[in-house]
């Protein structure tokens, strides 16, 4: 994580402590080298994979960059403008961006007509900058509630995002809107529901304006993941992993079976990312390489 990282006041105590360890386990480092992947060198997986730059904040971006193309990993995702020109640099692709640092980024949100203005400075500055450096997608956020009905969230957000979506439509960045969870990360989020987002992506009604659907979240808040994403996949343009409980490894330590997950994603045709968000508990680049082999599908 960097330290202008939008997400830092919710996530800092814990990417600390994820990076920690991670700087430990940086290929050469106390005569830990870090292996390519080979089990499936010969079978390439119908996802394109990324992970998150904020998870493994205590690795140097080329660190990480160079690990994860080793493992497979095709992208970094979450990352501020400057930092794109890194990742691209590495031969991976800045696979999701942030238009701005600000720290109340995730409850600062479209659902609040007096947020739009800021908003759409921000994201109307950065699109062009996404174009130009291939950034596929930047975030966005619903906001927290503060009262607010979901009808008249649901008619702001819509609002405010069909002003952007002719310009994300001429520059081929796609803007993404996160589900989050309400119920133990982030109380008071009015996008925690696919229904929600869903009925926003369909009155924006434009191609580059999609959901964010993070499994782990959604698994917090709704679960029946595989059902919902393939109802839903025309209206997701980027996934994030996570296990639950406790957003750790997606592997057998946790509830959701995410190599069927990954499998129903892949089924559909989906041909955008599915960045890992998860905290590792464990050594960490082994626990991605876990992760990239369970979604090689």
């Amino acid at each position: 994580m960097t330290s202008h990282d939008p997400r830092m006041t919710r996530r800092e105590m814990l990417a600390a402590s994820a990076g920690s360890i991670a700087f430990a386990a940086v290929p050469g480092r106390r005569g830990m080298p870090l292996s390519p992947r080979t089990d499936t060198a010969d079978r390439p997986g119908r996802l394109k994979q990324s992970v998150s730059r904020w998870t493994f904040g205590g690795m140097a971006l080329p660190d990480l960059c160079r690990a994860a193309k080793a493992l497979g990993i095709v992208a970094i995702d979450l990352l501020q403008p400057d930092e794109w020109s890194v990742v691209s640099a590495a031969g991976m692709v800045p696979s999701l961006g942030y238009p701005t640092p600000r720290r109340d980024f995730i409850a600062t949100g479209f659902n609040d007509p007096a947020n739009h203005p800021m908003l759409l400075e921000e994201l109307r500055t950065t699109l062009p900058l996404a174009a130009r450096a291939g950034v596929p997608s930047l975030i966005a956020m619903f906001g927290n509630r503060k009262g607010r009905s979901d009808p008249d969230g649901m008619a702001a957000c819509i609002a405010g995002l069909r002003q952007i979506a002719p310009e994300a439509e001429r520059h081929g960045v796609t803007i993404v809107v996160e589900l989050l969870n309400s119920k133990v990360d982030h109380a008071d989020y009015q996008g925690d529901h696919t229904a929600f987002g869903a009925a926003v992506i369909d009155g924006v009604g434009s191609p580059r304006v999609k959901l964010l659907y993070d499994i782990y979240h959604m698994q917090i808040m709704e679960g029946d993941v595989v059902r919902t994403i393939r109802d839903n996949i025309g209206r997701i343009g980027h996934f994030h992993t996570g296990g639950v409980p406790g957003r750790h490894e997606i592997d057998d330590t946790q509830e959701l079976n995410y190599r069927v997950v990954a499998r129903a994603i892949a089924d559909t045709g989906y041909a955008g990312y599915v960045a890992h968000e998860f905290i590792p508990s464990r050594e960490p680049l082994r626990s991605l390489r876990d992760a990239v082999a369970i979604c090689d599908v």
